[in-house]
């Protein structure tokens, strides 16, 4: 029937279908770059969509909420004095367990209201104090994990088992990305002077069990933004071309004989990154911004400086990025924690507050959600003159895309101890972000060894009250 009757059915309709890919990519692969036709994802969105992409603002090693976010004048006047046991007999508080002397660590720094909305805000937060109006400060959150790596895991995973999908490969799969000329999931890191800087592992924006083109991409602050970004020298784009057109026939042979997922997305990545070498240079070129622009920002260039990094991302929202997360490593601050907290707000507070600005004056606010948080808190006991880890009540803010404004949700107890009420998981933190970019986290799947997983596992309600 089909000119060959000892041909199987399977491996024809397996080889029609790899030859019209074939031809396909083959066109592809001479295609003019930079064009923003996009790479849909794979779930139509279940729900109106209010916003189109995020940039989550990561302070990496456990951000003190006593010294930020959640004023408690009771803790203030406790200050030095024995931290009540009921709060923490059998309690699990990282190296503060079982020490008999623990006691109660006031908030170091003076809280105002800022706003109209009358947002209380530590003084050492001006900048952000100016969008206190723009901003929603969740202070009931908690997680499961104390120690940072495993935190880091679950904020970013929904689970504490390394491994998992992140959140930003969970959108690359789901929703696609608007452009073809960058990923749809990038990742940016920088260090501060103030606290210990805890090490970032990869596996924070690795896809996990998702294909490998889902997998965040990291884009270094100096040098190459992406590792063999440029050509050797000697090597110009057109002789780059026909490298990359040779391997990518190489690549469809294999693919034809042996059907790997992996190798179609080393197909498609070998694509991408040819159009990434046009593409990032030009993005990592601030000399387009205005003076007005890069003060705002407190910055002079591309420097890998947190607020370099806030720039860079509203140039990759512009540029139709899914998800963009910035680490900023410097909020570990187990002594020391007045300075400490000063300092490292103070690297942090105008850029992220000049994103807000800058993103609200352009137009791209109400699409784009924005999330400033950590793995968890810190104590409201001392460590010498610093906090320890914290996982059973802390704070997270955002703003735009959907969220309620000028608002605050939530609430720890007289001492910030414990989340207390209306009470926030990572899950539903997470469950929250996909219903407002148009996912109902119930429905987004991935078949694997057998079970159907999903970024909130088995748990995870949005949380309405937060929603504009």
């Amino acid at each position: 029937m089909f000119g060959n009757p000892l041909l199987p059915r399977r491996t024809f309709l397996r080889d029609t279908a790899a030859g019209m890919g074939l031809a396909a990519l083959a066109s592809l692969s001479h295609a003019q770059p930079a064009t923003r036709l996009g790479q849909p994802g794979v779930v139509q969105p279940h729900l109106p969509i209010k916003a189109k992409r995020v940039i989550w603002l990561y302070m990496a090693g456990g951000m003190s909420h006593l010294d930020s976010w959640d004023y408690k004048p009771r803790l203030r006047a406790m200050d030095g004095q024995p931290m009540p046991t009921s709060f923490t007999a059998g309690q699990p508080i990282a190296q503060l367990q079982g020490n008999n002397a623990l006691r109660c660590f006031g908030p170091q720094h003076t809280f105002r209201r800022y706003g109209q909305s009358g947002q209380e805000i530590a003084e050492i937060f001006p900048h952000i104090g100016s969008i206190a109006d723009e901003m929603c400060i969740v202070r009931s959150l908690k997680t499961d994990a104390i120690n940072h790596d495993p935190a880091h895991t679950f904020m970013n995973t929904g689970t504490t088992i390394s491994g998992r999908p992140s959140m930003g490969s969970w959108l690359s799969y789901g929703l696609g990305c608007e452009a073809e000329d960058l990923p749809a999931f990038c990742v940016l890191t920088s260090s501060g002077r103030f606290g210990q800087s805890q090490p970032i592992a990869q596996r924070q924006w690795h896809s996990g069990f998702l294909p490998s083109r889902y997998q965040g991409i990291h884009m270094r602050g100096t040098g190459d933004p992406v590792l063999y970004l440029s050509n050797p020298q000697g090597i110009d784009a057109q002789r780059q071309r026909d490298v990359v057109d040779a391997v990518q026939q190489l690549n469809r042979i294999q693919d034809s004989v042996v059907d790997d997922p992996e190798i179609a997305t080393r197909i498609s990545q070998y694509e991408m990154a040819f159009r990434m070498q046009t593409s990032v240079p030009a993005l990592r070129d601030f000399s387009q911004e205005s003076q007005r622009t890069l003060n705002a920002y407190g910055i002079t260039g591309a420097d890998g400086s947190f607020g370099a990094n806030c720039l860079m991302a509203r140039r990759l929202a512009e540029r139709g990025v899914r998800f963009i997360q910035l680490y900023h490593r410097d909020w570990d601050h187990h002594g020391g924690v007045r300075d400490g907290m000063r300092g490292s707000a103070g690297e942090v507070d105008q850029p992220a507050a000049a994103l807000v600005k800058d993103l609200k004056a352009r137009g791209m606010l109400d699409d784009t959600l924005i999330v400033f948080g950590s793995e968890f808190g810190r104590t409201p006991m001392a460590q010498g003159n610093g906090r320890d880890h914290h996982m059973k009540g802390f704070s997270v803010w955002l703003a735009g895309g959907g969220i309620k404004p000028g608002f605050h949700y939530g609430a720890t107890d007289e001492l910030g101890y414990n989340a207390a009420e209306n009470i926030v998981t990572v899950h539903d933190l997470h469950a929250t972000m996909l219903h407002l970019l148009g996912i109902d986290h119930l429905r987004m799947t991935y078949r694997f060894q057998s079970r159907d997983f999903r970024l909130t596992d088995v748990s995870g309600e949005v949380v309405r009250d937060i929603l504009a």
